[in-house]
């Protein structure tokens, strides 16, 4: 299938050298299954290890790839690549890709290392520390984004811990999306990006630094770079030349007027020893006439305009330019979602993913065997464990999507006591329908929120208010309470009665705190119109109004929150959907990781409470002089001490 590879995977085996054929791996328990052709080595040796079910924590230690190499007469001998870094994995990928006809599958030789599992407390989930020790055993940078909150405390049912819901995940990749981060995926807001994200592409277009000219013996990070390094050369020297070799571990070019008064050549060729590419043969400087660069050059193809634009992409892909070279293919991203979200469940289990498909029909009949992705939910297992410890209130709404295939993305969040924003589920839908609603609803009360007594503040879309009555009581009383945005109250009250001076009036009715107040606020509306009175009782008092919601709206009045969530999802919107779902993981990994580090500076630097909690409670030491705090229940309620 285009895009993607099937892999053998012989573990811990015998190397049979010197055979007929060259190089054969032998094992008692081979394997195989198909990956995508843009696979990373973290993604690959991740995979292998959960392979490996046998109970004991292990990891990889040694990756051998066996090599197809054309000798004399054509025939094909086998020996053996080292597969060490991104580099070494997209070449045997260019490998496969042109041997595939007579060589269908990549044969692999996997040597696996017994690990000593350190100590884990009894409350924890084996499967979580299993996936962090493979995390950190096979990455160098990313952070623990599974370690950032505590996981020792237990649901209102005694349940330690969320289950992993990916029963219907269609586990069949079939694209070749690319599968690094650029910095866009992790950019917050909060400060610069530093190191670029791509070293493969670092030395792109760039020769010797003082005189712009290649040297023998410099290297390069894969066959893609030295290539494009020599086309950047070309068309910055105004020269062009013809390819005389192109070979998987060769690249040998020649100027066009080699032999008619310039000796120009270069030669590439793959170290295997080093694991890079190396510049083995270079006669100097272009001795023909140099033109002028002209923007029609004969290498200026869409491919090294993509190259050259690609940084700036990265790190804004609302550039109205194509995206694909960067974030993937849009027809290509629908099918590899739900591969890569069955890898990140693997990746940090307890996280959630639910898919519903449907049925592809050509004309009035039915499609055998394939399905249309219609609807995807999703939750991290670090969001799901951080909603414990929040206030219990979400907030939901839905944002358009701009991208080739119109949706919407419906988001859920929550906010922690220290007043940080915390996304907690995310769905990606055909629009704000009922059935969409639905499905968002049901999975964010089945796997995320939990607990009862819980608030829910959305605006007053219909959809949503259809979506609760389906919900057979998860999202009404006495298991939730469901309000609404007075922002959006407002915005309606104006859209039905073009009255602005009246707009204020009708907010004041929903932030009244008291009885009393309510009263007072209402009787002034019902005094300028009969009509705006009768208009707000239709709303329901309990949906909106402050002194009637028994606490669970916890003093918020709009879904502010969740629109503070279009500010982490900026520039994300116009992405194809794999590349979307990637942002939230990403950022998210960004946000919880800096949390989690101003939080344990916190707490070494002696505090018991978050910064917003000790202001609260120095504050409210100060204005009342005679009661003291005893305890931080809740919203720090104080005892008032008897005099």
């Amino acid at each position: 299938m285009e895009g993607t590879a099937n892999l053998v995977v012989y573990p811990d085996g015998e190397i049979i050298r010197n055979t007929h054929e060259g190089v054969r791996f032998v094992s008692q328990n081979p394997f195989s299954f198909v990956v995508p052709c843009m696979m990373t080595l973290m993604e690959l040796q991740n995979g292998l290890c959960q392979s490996m079910e046998n109970g004991t924590l292990m990891r990889v230690s040694r990756i051998l790839y066996r090599n197809p190499v054309v000798v004399f007469g054509g025939l094909i001998q086998f020996d053996t690549i080292p597969i060490t870094d991104e580099a070494s994995m997209q070449n045997m990928f260019q490998i496969h890709r042109q041997t595939y006809t007579r060589h269908p599958q990549i044969k692999l030789y996997i040597k696996f290392k017994a690990v000593e599992a350190v100590a884990v407390q009894n409350d924890i989930d084996v499967n979580d520390d299993i996936a962090a020790v493979y995390e950190g055993m096979n990455s160098d940078s990313e952070e623990n984004f599974e370690a950032t909150y505590e996981t020792g405390d237990e649901d209102e049912d005694g349940d330690v811990g969320v289950e992993a819901a990916a029963e219907n995940v269609v586990v069949h990749p079939s694209s070749s999306q690319p599968m690094g981060v650029p910095p866009f995926m992790r950019e917050l807001d909060l400060d610069a990006m530093h190191a670029p994200e791509f070293p493969e592409y670092a030395n792109i277009g760039i020769a010797d630094p003082e005189d712009g000219e290649f040297r023998i013996g410099m290297e390069y990070s894969s066959r893609k770079s030295v290539v494009a390094a020599i086309r950047s050369f070309t068309i910055s020297r105004g020269v062009d030349y013809d390819v005389y070799e192109s070979e998987p571990h060769t690249f040998y070019t020649k100027c066009k007027m080699y032999g008619r008064g310039c000796d120009w050549l270069i030669r590439a060729s793959l170290i295997r020893k080093k694991g890079c590419w190396e510049i083995c043969r270079y006669n100097g400087r272009h001795t023909c006439m140099i033109g002028m660069i002209s923007q029609d050059h004969s290498k200026l193809d869409s491919d090294t305009v993509a190259e050259a634009i690609r940084p700036l992409v990265e790190t804004d892909p609302s550039m109205k330019t194509s995206v694909a070279k960067v974030f993937g293919d849009w027809e290509e991203s629908y099918q590899a979602l739900p591969w890569w979200l069955s890898v990140m469940v693997e990746k940090i289990p307890g996280s959630v993913v639910q898919i519903e498909t449907r049925l592809l029909y050509n004309g009035n009949e039915e499609a055998q065997g394939v399905k249309i992705l219609h609807r995807v939910f999703w939750s991290f297992n670090p969001c799901i464990r951080a909603f414990r410890h929040c206030k219990p209130l979400v907030q939901v709404d839905g944002t358009h999507l701009y991208g080739k295939y119109k949706g919407t993305l419906l988001v859920a969040v929550a906010q922690d006591g220290n007043q940080n924003i915390v996304p907690i589920a995310f769905a990606l839908v055909e629009g704000e329908t009922v059935d969409a609603w639905h499905f968002f609803l049901r999975n964010l009360r089945t796997y995320v929120v939990r607990k009862d007594g819980v608030g829910m503040i959305s605006d007053r879309h219909e959809s949503i208010r259809a979506a609760v009555n389906r919900s057979g009581g998860d999202w009404q009383p006495p298991r939730a309470w469901w309000m609404f945005c007075i922002r959006h109250i407002g915005s309606n009250f104006l859209r039905a009665f073009k009255v602005p001076h009246l707009q204020k009036l009708v907010v004041n009715i929903g932030y009244s705190r008291t009885v009393e107040e309510y009263n007072i606020n209402y009787k002034r509306l019902e005094e300028r119109g009969e009509a705006y009175a009768r208009w707000c009782d239709a709303i329901g008092l309990r949906h909106w109004v402050l002194a009637f919601d028994e606490g669970h709206q916890w003093g918020h009045m709009t879904t502010n929150l969740v629109e503070c969530i279009n500010s982490v999802l900026k520039g994300a919107r116009n992405l194809p959907m794999l590349a979307l779902v990637r942002v939230t993981y990403y950022r998210l990994n960004e946000l919880f990781t800096r949390k989690s580090a101003e939080t344990h500076e916190r707490k070494r630097a002696g505090f018991t409470y978050s910064a917003f909690a000790q202001q609260r409670i120095e504050a409210s030491m100060q204005q009342d002089g005679n009661i003291v705090c005893t305890a931080l229940i809740d919203e720090m309620r104080c005892l008032r001490c008897a005099k």
